[in-house]
C-alpha cells in the first residue's frame, strides 16, 4: 500500500512539473497583474492587444515600467496613447521594452545593444547600476513561467 503510495505520488510529481517550468507558474502578464504596481502597463498591453502573446510561450524579456514610470510621462501621454487611433503608436512604443528571449541580469555587459521586439535597439549599461537607455532597473530577474521581467522606473520610448 505504501508502495503504490509513493509510486503515485512521484508519478503525478513528474506529470505536475512541465506545467509549472522552472517552478514559475504565472505568465509576464498574470506577474505583472499580481504585483499591483503595474497597471498603467498591462491597461496599456491590453489596449494595445498585447495580452495573448506576452501570454504566450515567449520566452520574452519585458523591461516593465512601473505606474510611477508612466506618471513621469507628460500630462496627457498616456491617455492619448491609449486612444483607438493610436494603436500603432502604442504598440510600438510598448513592444520596444520587449526583447525576445530570456535575457537575465547575469547576461547583461556595459554597452551592450539588444533589439527591442519594436524593431528598434535598446543600449544596456551596467556601470553605476543597470540601465536601459535612460531608464534604471528597479527591480531584476523576476522570473515567470514565459519569461523573465525587469522592473524599470522610466518609459523608454522608439528614438530615445
Amino acid at each position: 500500500m505504501l508502495r503504490r503510495t509513493v509510486l503515485a505520488l512521484t508519478a503525478a510529481v513528474a506529470f505536475a512539473g512541465p506545467a509549472f517550468a522552472g517552478g514559475h507558474s504565472k505568465d509576464i502578464v498574470d506577474t505583472a497583474v499580481e504585483a499591483g504596481s503595474f497597471s498603467t502597463l498591462v491597461a496599456a498591453v491590453t489596449a494595445a492587444g498585447l495580452v495573448d502573446t506576452l501570454k504566450g510561450p515567449g520566452p520574452f524579456t519585458v523591461f516593465a515600467p512601473t505606474d510611477e514610470a508612466f506618471a513621469k510621462l507628460p500630462a496627457g501621454t498616456v491617455e492619448d496613447l491609449l486612444k483607438p487611433e493610436n494603436k500603432d503608436k502604442l504598440v510600438a512604443v510598448l513592444t520596444y521594452h520587449v526583447v525576445a528571449g530570456k535575457v537575465m541580469s547575469t547576461d547583461l555587459s556595459n554597452g551592450m545593444k539588444a533589439a527591442a521586439v519594436q524593431g528598434g535597439e535598446i543600449t544596456i549599461m551596467t556601470e553605476g547600476g543597470v540601465k536601459v537607455n535612460e531608464a534604471n532597473v528597479t527591480t531584476a530577474d523576476i522570473e515567470t513561467s514565459n519569461g523573465v521581467i525587469h522592473v524599470i522606473d522610466s518609459v523608454i520610448l522608439p528614438g530615445m
